[in-house]
């Protein structure tokens, strides 16, 4: 699966027209974490660094995508699945989901960027409470510490018995309207506004904007001599 994820991430970094991406599990859960035998069989420190460097360069560039990325949980988001959740730019809490960082319970921490994450979103107080007490992030409080952006009704309490994967959707789809070109810069500069020192955020942003003024949505735009609303 971890292999499968990473390929997945290679073609949507070749992706030229994409705007956006959904990451959902099956079956009504997002990630129930790792089979425990599969962990045993890597338990020596050396598989277990090179599985860490593996899924952190993985998940780190699933992050960088230049699309606006959502995670749809439902179900249970545990260990790595809650980590997971981190990698991308949103998360959407089904009404009757967790996330619960499970690593202490362990005998471990974060070691996929989660920790590292899970502090520039929710801020380094409630990381270590959510990472020292295993706590389980219901949608209430996923909302109320900002791990959550959104929470979504069950399938039959949306409006239009909408289901939750139309309902992320919907709940995307006023963040990548627009051309791909445009879309992929705002999340470009975002992206050098949150990882690099402000001088080089600065000349990253410049170079961004480079690429999309006097190009065809821009010109379009103009053309259209429509005020701002």
């Amino acid at each position: 699966m971890m292999v499968d994820l990473e390929e997945r991430v290679t073609e949507l970094e070749d992706w030229a027209d994409g705007k956006g991406l959904i990451v959902q599990g099956a079956a009504g859960t997002f990630s129930s974490g790792s089979d425990l035998n599969a962990v045993r069989a890597i338990s020596n420190p050396e598989d277990g660094m090179k599985m860490c460097m593996f899924m952190q360069n993985a998940l780190t560039r699933l992050l960088r995508l230049p699309l606006i990325s959502v995670a749809l949980v439902e179900g249970k988001a545990l260990g790595g699945g809650s980590e997971l959740t981190t990698a991308c730019d949103f998360r959407l809490m089904a009404s009757d989901s967790v996330i619960q960082f499970v690593h202490k319970h362990m005998g471990l921490v974060p070691g996929w960027g989660g920790a590292s994450r899970l502090v520039r979103i929710v801020g380094s107080q409630a990381a270590l409470k959510l990472l020292g007490g295993a706590i389980k992030v219901d949608s209430e409080l996923g909302l109320n510490i900002g791990l959550a952006d959104d929470v979504l009704e069950a399938n039959e309490a949306a409006a239009g018995g909408e289901t939750r994967l139309q309902q992320a959707e919907k709940w995307l789809s006023r963040y990548t309207k627009g051309p791909a070109p445009v879309i992929q810069a705002v999340k470009r500069v975002v992206l050098s506004g949150r990882e690099l020192p402000l001088s080089d955020a600065l000349r990253a942003e410049k170079d961004v904007f480079g690429t999309v003024w006097g190009g065809p949505a821009n010109l379009q735009a103009l053309a259209k001599n429509s005020k701002h609303k």
